[in-house]
């Protein structure tokens, strides 16, 4: 099915528009073949619609990069995520970049003399264009887009005059937005920073560091395992399953049960270890490794992919042990215990041996009741940047949209009512 929208120019394919249409692969050796210098590596996760971000970006050698010179990277590229969750994010290689190559993930889209690249990437990023990659996604493809379904995406036809006017209208527009949402993303760092201090502060970490007061998780607690840590195909069901738990669904001191996926009762029987009870604290394994959350009432006798299970004894409080795992701390002896350098691994061996202070379970509970009233009003105030980023987000593409379907000309127009009701 094609997302039919309305343009003043009418509309063409993206492959009409391009000479190249393709995505790189993941050098032989994987992970390990990456390296602290040498030729930009670009993953999806360096690809955002406001342009790339290249903080945790990775790189090759000149020899890889020679044996992948049909990915090679050119000022003006646009390039595509393809696969995942980011599946649609969109941004154009900036002059500047260097020498630089893709991985599968991120699709290479090269416009030809007809298209502006500032205009394609920005058409890519609209609200109809975004909607034609969701429709392509529905059916449960976990495949991600193949480079005929991204040739065969419909965009805005203007002309190149107008697709450079286009441009630079929204170059001036978006540029103000992005530095609204900047400024909201380092205001949540440094509000993470705060909550990290408070939290520790709070739980009196150093104080027991210095008084020899902590003692391994393992003998404070009544059971620690792992998770389904294969999970066949077969028993993912689409209904009238298990849920199942994910790493995706942790994140600190907070359980996300809106995209559980399902097991089938076979999967749910075969794994007792790794069923859920009201008050097990999960503990992620890989990605965000050591993130923690109690586990809720509404999935008692739910299962978990890939997750450690920390049953707590009657002396562990499960939400100060939540606090704890969470703390600065702890994140730092599981980065010093997980393995693989670019996918962090972390076991049930080093999760026993987390040092835990050893304080009654009454103070334990006092030291939570604190860190709910400190803790709860930074994450207030973390919702509501997270809210006005997402307006921005939601009024940029709204302008985009506008601009690259013709809805009013951009010679004339001012996109300063897009930030109304966003405090700068």
């Amino acid at each position: 099915m094609t997302i039919s929208f309305e343009s003043r120019w009418g509309t063409r394919r993206v492959k009409t528009l391009t000479t190249k249409i393709g995505s790189g692969k993941t050098p032989s050796g994987g992970s390990e073949s990456y390296l602290a210098s040498g030729v930009t590596f670009l993953r999806s996760q360096n690809i955002h619609f406001d342009g790339l971000r290249l903080d945790d970006v990775v790189y090759i050698s000149e020899a890889t990069h020679r044996e992948m010179r049909g990915t090679k990277v050119k000022p003006g590229d646009v390039l595509l995520n393809i696969t995942g969750a980011s599946l649609g994010r969109v941004s154009r290689a900036p002059e500047g970049l260097g020498e630089a190559n893709v991985n599968q993930h991120v699709c290479i889209i090269r416009p030809n003399a007809e298209a502006h690249a500032r205009y394609l990437a920005y058409a890519l990023s609209s609200q109809p264009i975004q909607e034609q990659i969701s429709e392509l996604q529905v059916g449960g493809n976990r495949e991600g887009l193949n480079f005929e379904q991204v040739g065969n995406l419909t965009v805005p036809a203007a002309l190149a005059e107008e697709q450079r006017r286009i441009a630079d209208f929204l170059d001036a527009e978006t540029a103000r937005i992005d530095q609204l949402a900047l400024k909201r993303r380092q205001m949540r760092s440094l509000l993470t920073l705060k909550r990290e201090r408070v939290i520790e502060s709070t739980l009196g970490l150093e104080r027991a560091q210095m008084t020899g007061g902590l003692v391994p998780l393992k003998y404070l607690a009544a059971d620690v395992t792992v998770g389904i840590v294969i999970t066949p195909a077969k028993w993912y069901v689409e209904a009238d399953g298990i849920p199942a738990l994910r790493g995706l669904n942790v994140k600190p001191n907070f359980i996300s049960t809106g995209d559980l996926v399902q097991i089938s009762a076979e999967g749910h029987a075969e794994n007792r270890k790794s069923r859920l009870n009201s008050g097990d604290v999960v503990v992620v394994r890989t990605g965000q490794a050591g993130a923690a959350a109690v586990v809720p009432a509404e999935l008692d006798g739910a299962n978990c992919i890939d997750l450690i299970v920390v049953r707590p004894g009657r002396k562990l409080s499960p939400r100060y042990l939540q606090y704890v795992l969470n703390s600065g701390y702890a994140s730092a002896r599981v980065t010093e215990h997980s393995v693989g350098s670019i996918q962090a691994h972390f076991n049930v061996g080093a999760m026993k041996q987390i040092p835990i202070p050893s304080i009654p379970r009454t103070e334990q509970d006092e030291i939570v009741r604190l860190l709910d009233i400190r803790v709860g009003a930074l994450d207030l105030l973390h919702r509501k940047l997270d809210h006005q980023e997402q307006l921005l987000t939601e009024r940029r593409q709204a302008l985009i949209t506008a601009a690259v379907t013709g809805q009013f000309d951009v010679t004339t127009a001012s996109g300063r009512n897009v930030t109304d009701g966003v405090s700068a």
